[in-house]
């Protein structure tokens, strides 16, 4: 089965690449799928605050799936549009994004989205009662 989503990988420009199935994403992963350097993700953190992601214990960098869509749509927005980081910046703001990015952060470090808790708790839920 194919990967949830496809991305533009940082070779061609018409080279599409699946993500692997998985909820989180380490920055070289991330790296490897966008074609941007680890140290560029760092410093586009440091440039764009929301954008970090959520960290885990050890604290490395956990990506998810939409983060590594905002990488690469900064990644064409500043290489191949030619914005500067304060246009790039501009441009986000008007197109909402840094809001849809903003999210809660549990003391591990790892972000949670409500409706996605919810969810796995039902799930859960629903794996003890078929259990019972």
């Amino acid at each position: 089965m194919e990967g949830p989503a496809r991305v533009t990988p940082g070779g061609g420009a018409g080279a599409t690449e699946p993500l692997p199935e998985k909820r989180y994403y380490r920055i070289g992963e991330v790296a490897r799928i966008t074609g941007v350097k680890p140290h560029v993700l760092r410093y586009w953190e440091s440039e764009f605050r929301w954008m970090a992601p959520a960290k885990s214990r050890s604290k490395q960098r956990m990506y998810r799936q939409r983060d590594i869509e905002v990488v690469l749509l900064l990644k064409r927005l500043l290489h191949e549009e030619r914005f500067t980081i304060a246009g790039a910046r501009k441009k986000l703001r008007e197109m909402g994004i840094h809001r849809a990015l903003d999210k809660p952060q549990l003391d591990l470090g790892l972000e949670v989205d409500p409706i996605e808790s919810l969810r796995r708790i039902r799930e859960e839920l629903r794996a003890i009662r078929a259990m019972l």
